[in-house]
């Protein structure tokens, strides 16, 4: 009975011990994490705001002459204020060995209200003068950093429109019924940099943020009576700048399939 009972136990291990192999070869491997990668070909829409500041260098001349001669000595002000923006554009995503690369092209238009105080030191006017609106077109070139961010350069052409300017003097030659400089737009070239996120909550919603410097042409104003609309003979010309940083949630129309990285 004894040495039955060490059969039986020996049995009931030997059975026992196959039954683990086999559960532990059967057991099916874990399989590796997969990210969403968000594919950057196709087109979107934006929209969000800012803040931004512009300056500006302005010289008086006295074009009762000719030619005309300058008053003053080149004068800087500026002025600051927030904006809301729409943008709307196209990307492409592109393999170069390991990396991805994004090139693309956009369009914005911004209403802004970015204010400042201006002075003239020839006639002691002063002002009021407000960048009301700006817009641009350009393109972009980026690099996937990571499956889901975006950083990227731009560049384009862009035109910014700045209103009219009251002046109310306290020296002749505009003492009698004040001046005031027309509304004026002016052209130039943007560069900028940034990048941009995809929120993976919510398939094809990416959240951006860039800064962009503006480089403008500089412009002749000509200084008007107020109430007559007549010349006063005096021209200021004016080379401005601007400042913006702009943060916008953008919506993506993709041509193609998400992509998929393994990690």
């Amino acid at each position: 009975m004894k040495a039955l009972g060490v059969v039986s136990a020996a049995l009931v291990l030997a059975a026992s011990s196959a039954m683990a192999a086999d559960m532990a070869a059967k057991a099916p491997l874990r399989a590796a994490p997969v990210a969403y990668a968000p594919s950057w070909t196709g087109c979107y829409v934006g929209g969000g705001g800012g803040y931004g500041l512009w300056n500006q260098e302005n010289t008086t001349y006295d074009a009762r002459v000719t030619p005309r001669v300058p008053v003053t000595a080149e004068t800087t002000a500026g002025g600051r204020g927030y904006f809301g923006t729409v943008q709307a554009g196209c990307d492409y995503q592109f393999p170069v060995g390991a990396w991805n690369f994004v090139i693309g092209a956009f369009g914005d238009y911004d209403f802004a209200s970015m204010k400042g105080r201006v002075s003239e030191p020839f006639s002691g006017s002063f002002g009021t003068e407000k960048l009301s609106s700006q817009w641009a077109v350009g393109g972009r070139v980026g690099w996937v950093a990571l499956p889901s961010l975006l950083t990227y350069f731009s560049a384009g052409y862009t035109e910014a429109h700045f209103d009219s300017i009251t002046a109310f003097s306290v020296f002749p030659p505009f003492a009698a019924n004040g001046a005031y400089i027309p509304g004026q737009t002016y052209k130039g070239y943007f560069i900028g940099a940034g990048d941009e996120y995809a929120l993976n909550f919510l398939p094809g919603l990416f959240w951006k943020t860039e800064y962009r410097f503006s480089d403008l042409d500089t412009r002749t104003n000509s200084v008007r009576f107020v109430g007559t609309n007549a010349l006063t003979g005096f021209q200021i010309d004016s080379h401005k700048f601007v400042h913006t940083v702009r943060s916008e949630l953008v919506y993506r129309f993709n041509w193609g399939n998400p992509l998929v990285a393994k990690y």
